[in-house]
């Protein structure tokens, strides 16, 4: 359990909310402190009291700290979004993350561009500057783009959003 210390206040803020006594083994005390009322308003209205006892119920303790957050977003997404929920926010993340791989994958094409076609660079002792191959941590980087340039930065058959 999250709070094993004795409760400042007489009520937690689900019993509170139904306007009940709460007893010292009430399931939603824990995790709905008395200074959190919205959290379990919003819960509540999304998913009803008695579901969420329900839940706590069969969901293992040590889990259910996990579970009352999860519902606890999933409630604010539902009532933030009705129609789409915790969904549409994943759906956008998703999105983002297919833009930033795109935008990754020229990145590293122009990198692999700008590696294969840069002469060697003197240092002001006259010595080669390593290239960005031989470095460990790029080496592979380099590497892993050895299509022409033309090709990779007009193959974008894996991102089929892109026309």
């Amino acid at each position: 359990m999250r709070n094993q210390e004795p409760r400042a206040s007489s009520s937690c803020a689900a019993c509170k909310f139904l306007k009940r006594r709460c007893t010292p083994n009430c399931i939603f005390a824990p995790y709905f402190r008395s200074d959190e009322p919205k959290k379990f308003a919003r819960v509540h209205k999304v998913f009803g009291a008695s579901n969420v006892s329900k839940i706590l119920i069969e969901v293992p303790e040590e889990q259910r700290e996990d579970t009352v957050n999860s519902l606890a977003y999933e409630a604010e997404a539902r009532l933030t979004d009705p129609v789409y929920g915790c969904i549409g926010a994943i759906a956008l993340l998703q999105r983002k993350m297919v833009e930033l791989q795109v935008d990754l994958a020229i990145a590293r094409a122009r990198l692999a561009r700008y590696a294969a076609n840069s002469p060697p660079i003197l240092n002001d002792h006259g010595s080669m500057i390593p290239t960005l191959a031989e470095f460990p941590a790029c080496g592979g980087l380099v590497d892993s783009f050895s299509q022409s340039s033309s090709d990779t930065m007009n193959d974008f058959s894996q991102f089929p959003f892109i026309s």
